[in-house]
């Protein structure tokens, strides 16, 4: 038995009382997010569920791979706590950053394809005040780049 299993109760018990404590205090001003390059915003892998909060989430190989460079972790983890979809869209301001080439197809699907659960990042299309900061490599795959405001 890992260590997820062995201490899941805890966790669980830590992200009810994250959400309870968001809400007391009035929730999030601004969330600040990076994108990952699968699509995913916070540890929200493809196809986490839209109306999700915080909890325990398992990581996609992927993101583990990209992450492996994290010489802190003597393994590498297999699961994160984050915040769910719904929380993130609930905050009043959204910022998503990235940077680089290998972010470019994602940043593509986020913004100009269609929303799905399957790229998370394409809910902030939803939200009336996100932001989003891209690099010229991460805009690169972008089609419609003529009807963004650029600064």
């Amino acid at each position: 038995m890992g260590n997820i299993e062995k201490n899941l109760e805890v966790y669980e018990a830590f992200c009810e009382s994250y959400e309870r404590e968001n809400e007391e205090y009035g929730g999030i001003d601004l969330q600040v997010l990076g994108l990952g390059r699968n699509g995913h915003i916070g540890f929200n892998e493809p196809g986490s569920s839209l109306g999700s909060r915080t909890r325990v989430k398992p990581l996609s190989d992927e993101t583990r791979k990209v992450n492996s460079w994290l010489d802190d972790f003597r393994e590498m983890p297999t699961h994160a706590i984050t915040m769910g979809i719904r929380t993130i869209l609930e905050a009043r301001q959204v910022l998503l950053m990235a940077s680089g080439e290998g972010k470019a197809e994602a940043a593509r699907m986020c913004i100009e394809d269609p929303l799905t659960a399957i790229v998370p990042g394409s809910m902030l299309q939803m939200h009336q005040k996100a932001i989003i900061f891209l690099d010229e490599k991460a805009s690169s795959k972008l089609r419609k780049l003529n009807l963004y405001e650029m600064r």
